[in-house]
C-alpha cells in the first residue's frame, strides 16, 4: 500500500514537472522579438521590440483587444520631452493610429533623456472593434525636443476578428 502511495505521488510530481516545463516553454516561444524595419531612428538606435502577446509574425490583432509594446532602445542625444506618434500604412499611406499616452515620459522612460543611455519605452496598442480586419504595417515614432526620431521602426501586423 504504501509503495502504491509513493508511486502516486511520483506520477503527480511527474505530471506537474511536465506542465510545469510546457508551460515556460510556451511563455518564451511567446516572447520572441518581433522582426522590424528602422526608418529613421536619426536620435537613438533600437535594440529590440516585443510586442506581447504575439506569438507568430506578422503579428495577429484581435479586435477589441490591446497589446504591449516594448521597444529597448539606446538614445544618441539628451531630450527632455519625447512624444510618440504612431502611423498605420495601408497602401502606402499612413493613417493616424491613436495610442492612449503619446508621453513618452509617461511610458516607462524617465526623463530627461540622456545621451548614451538604454531605455525601455513600453505602451499599449488597443486594436478598436470597428478596425477592419485588414494586413498593414505600424510605423511606431518616438520624437525628442527637435521632433527627431529617437527611434522609428516598423512592422507588420494582420487585424483579425
Amino acid at each position: 500500500m504504501l509503495l502504491k502511495a509513493r508511486h502516486r505521488n511520483m506520477d503527480v510530481r511527474t505530471c506537474f514537472f511536465i506542465l510545469l516545463s510546457l508551460s515556460s516553454l510556451m511563455v518564451f516561444t511567446c516572447a520572441e522579438p518581433v522582426k522590424f524595419v528602422n526608418c529613421g531612428s536619426a536620435a537613438g538606435e533600437v535594440n529590440i521590440v516585443d510586442i506581447s502577446p504575439c506569438p507568430q509574425q506578422p503579428c495577429q490583432l484581435h479586435k477589441g483587444q490591446s497589446y504591449s509594446v516594448n521597444v529597448t532602445f539606446k538614445s544618441e542625444v539628451e531630450s527632455k520631452t519625447s512624444k510618440a506618434v504612431v502611423h498605420g500604412i495601408v497602401a502606402g499611406v499612413p493613417i493616424p493610429f491613436p495610442i492612449p499616452i503619446e508621453d513618452g515620459c509617461k511610458s516607462g522612460i524617465q526623463c530627461p533623456i540622456q545621451k548614451e543611455k538604454n531605455y525601455h519605452y513600453l505602451n499599449s496598442l488597443p486594436v478598436k472593434a470597428e478596425y477592419p480586419a485588414i494586413k498593414l504595417v505600424v510605423e511606431w515614432e518616438l520624437k525628442d525636443d527637435c521632433s527627431n526620431d529617437l527611434f522609428c521602426i516598423k512592422f507588420p501586423v494582420e487585424i483579425v476578428n
